[in-house]
């Protein structure tokens, strides 16, 4: 039987001193950042892990959720932020909990965070957003066992509680739907193949269109950050294509990068909707204000918020809920920014 690794043990390996050791473990006191990773990465190394159910015995719950998020540019908004929050808040204090926000770090920063909180017993469970393939939170969470219930999901083989939306449904809906208006040349607006978000989306578009026999042109497909931007520059070089390879459609993976192509054809003197289809995702309060208004996919984010938190609820109380992994439905909201007619 292997004997547990000790913080005397990490602080030989690491080249400091136990206190310091002691220290950032523990989430005490101040310590030089690349001091900080790398006694991290030591203890990762030797196996090292925290005593967190000890340490729990000695506490008393803090009746807190730990969640952290992706700050936006002072001058930008993010709508469907404020309503996920406001769901979970909402449902939060009705099971007599309460949420600690902190700003998501990147890297090896990010899981020192995590470590930090869960070693010094402020937080009893985490809520995860903005997930992706191999996310080091969801790596460092199942291998110390600490309650956390994400909002999407990661790598197909975890198995980790989730409450996510079917993206891939969402764009699928949009395409059969400009497919449906008599569009055959239809363009994907998406993000970057490293999002596992962003690649369920355009799995829904490359499914229909391919249901659909029809080929997809290399051109077509334009990936970017959800940015009014990368939607407008992406839109005109669509814009730009031979008349027949030109797209008369567009499903885009976000709101943003639509309304980008909405702009872009507009200042090119085609009529959206009429002469060119456009959706987008996410249906942000205020795409039925544009002119003119935008088809988008609806995502039942209160939802979301609503069942997040009644799985974790149920974790902390001990139980082993099942199912422990829930995919809702999008809905797709039709307006003129994709009809040909009325």
């Amino acid at each position: 039987m292997s004997h547990r690794v000790t913080l005397k043990q990490v602080a030989a390996e690491a080249g400091v001193s136990y206190q310091t050791v002691s220290k950032v473990l523990n989430g005490e006191g101040t310590v030089a950042a690349e001091t900080a990773t790398r006694i991290w990465e030591t203890a990762e190394r030797l196996g090292y892990r925290p005593n967190v159910t000890a340490r729990n015995l000695r506490k008393q719950s803090s009746r807190l959720i730990g969640y952290s998020w992706k700050p936006m540019a002072p001058d930008q908004v993010n709508p469907i932020l404020d309503k996920f929050l406001t769901s979970v808040v909402e449902a939060a204090e009705s099971a007599g909990y309460h949420l600690l926000l902190f700003p998501m770090r990147s890297g090896e920063m990010a899981s020192n965070q995590y470590r930090e909180l869960i070693v010094t017993g402020r937080v009893d469970a985490f809520i995860l957003s903005s997930t992706n393939y191999d996310d080091p939170r969801i790596q460092l969470l199942n291998d110390l066992s600490f309650p956390f219930v994400a909002f999407g999901r990661a790598n197909p083989e975890w198995d980790c509680p989730y409450v996510d939306v079917d993206g891939r449904a969402g764009t699928a809906m949009a395409t059969k739907h400009l497919l449906e208006e008599g569009h055959q040349r239809i363009a994907v607006l998406t993000w970057p193949d490293n999002s596992r978000t962003g690649t369920a989306r355009f799995n829904g578009y490359q499914q229909v269109m391919d249901e659909a026999g029809i080929a997809i042109d290399s051109e077509w497909i334009k990936r970017g950050e959800g940015h009014f931007d990368s939607g407008y520059q992406h839109t005109a070089q669509l814009l730009a294509l031979p008349d027949d390879r030109r797209p008369t459609a567009i499903v885009a993976v976000d709101d943003q990068q639509a309304i980008g192509a909405v702009r872009a054809a507009q200042k090119a003197g085609i009529l959206v909707g009429r002469e060119f289809g456009i959706t987008g995702f996410d249906d942000t309060p205020g795409v039925q204000l544009i002119d003119p208004p935008l088809t988008s996919v609806r995502q039942p984010i209160w939802e979301v918020g609503q069942r997040i938190v009644q799985l974790l609820t149920k974790i902390l109380g001990g139980q082993t809920p099942e199912p422990h992994q829930f995919l809702l439905q999008p809905q797709l909201i039709v307006r003129q920014s994709s009809r040909r007619s009325g």
